[in-house]
């Protein structure tokens, strides 16, 4: 059940009320941003909420049990915080939001509406549509390690221990033939798909400092997952960083590591649980296969 303060349930208690919604925004490389659906700036725990951002909020919903629940917000992109290529570059990627009731004659008369964390942000033009995920929607995400064949570490993690360091090279945009490919000069020579399933990371331009995986390497061809959020142009500088298919056959032959292969590539898959004992009759009635 929810606790509603004193001074806001007397103003509830009124009749009549002056209130509004607003969301104080904070990215994971701790900026701070504030917007409200009403029609003036409304400032309080230090944050500016900026009011002319065409923010409105959708129908939220609220679930019991450990069900997430969430909604959306909508608003047009403007100059006052809110970007096309900062969204696309990933900088509200879970980015946790406060969601407010807020007296607009007194914004120190507010309540907490919900804590949560933005999912999917969808464009069409100029506008937005942003997914506000409840907390529970952590309980989804994965922990712990996976028991399969493959690996389940990341290339040059703490579990991985490869040192990327050798694994990276310098380039420089010399084509764009489409908008997620690019052809390039390399420092050094390297074997097709070295890179493949990599990163590279923007050194020079205008993406500089935003990195993108790798869908395909070949040669001085290389094709991106993503378009980048902004125009890339001939002369751009990048590195790039090895990929890993998460095969022992990789981890053996090309790096060396198999050593610290986090999978579990002898185990058995479902043609074994499926299979008969050598030697048994083919009679399946549910039995044992060991009488």
């Amino acid at each position: 059940m929810r606790d509603i303060p004193e001074a806001f349930a007397a103003h509830l208690a009124q009749g009549v009320t002056t209130l509004c919604r607003c969301w104080s925004l904070r990215r994971r490389d701790g900026v701070a941003l504030g917007f409200t659906d009403h029609d003036r700036d409304l400032t309080f725990s230090g944050l500016v909420h900026e009011a002319r951002t065409g923010l409105e909020a959708a129908e939220a919903s609220a679930e019991l049990g450990f069900a997430v629940s969430g909604g959306d917000v909508a608003g047009a992109l403007s100059s006052l915080g809110l970007t096309e290529a900062d969204i696309a570059g990933g900088l509200y990627d879970g980015a946790s939001v406060e969601t407010w009731l807020v007296d607009w004659t007194r914004p120190a008369t507010r309540l907490l509406l919900d804590l949560a964390t933005i999912g999917e942000v969808r464009r069409e033009g100029d506008a937005f549509v942003a997914e506000l995920r409840g907390l529970t929607h952590r309980l989804d995400a994965e922990r712990g390690r996976s028991y399969r064949a493959t690996c389940d570490a990341d290339l040059g993690d703490a579990r991985c221990r490869v040192d990327l360091a050798a694994w990276r090279t310098a380039g420089r945009v010399t084509a764009i033939p489409e908008p997620a490919t690019v052809s390039a000069v390399l420092t050094g020579e390297f074997p097709d798909g070295l890179f493949t399933a990599g990163r590279l990371t923007w050194t020079v331009g205008a993406n500089a400092g935003h990195a993108v995986d790798i869908r395909l390497q070949l040669g001085d061809l290389i094709e991106l997952w993503t378009v980048p959020p902004r125009p890339v142009a001939t002369g751009d500088g990048f590195t790039l960083t090895a990929g890993c298919d998460k095969r022992l056959g990789t981890c053996r032959d090309r790096f060396a590591n198999a050593a610290n292969f986090q999978g579990f590539p002898h185990m058995p898959g479902n043609d074994a649980v499926a299979r008969t004992v050598p030697g048994s009759a083919a009679i399946l009635d549910g039995g044992s296969l060991f009488r």
